[in-house]
């Protein structure tokens, strides 16, 4: 493995700092909705499965009333 200096490394690594395409404002906003929702969407859809297979195993186990 060939040797960097330190120097050289810190230098390489704000070359490829530079590259980076940073998200705007209105973009980071529009993603952090878009995740609130998809965690809302999926947390009630883990809500109805479960209250499902609550009922179907009650029901097969005879212990509903």
């Amino acid at each position: 493995m060939p040797k960097v200096s330190p120097f050289k490394f810190l230098q390489e690594v704000r070359t490829e700092g530079n590259k980076v395409t940073w998200p705007s404002r209105r973009e980071t906003a529009i993603t952090t909705a878009m995740v609130f929702v998809m965690v809302a969407v999926a947390s009630v859809f883990f809500l109805l499965a479960d209250q499902v297979m609550r009922f179907v195993v009650t029901i097969v186990l005879g212990i509903g009333g």
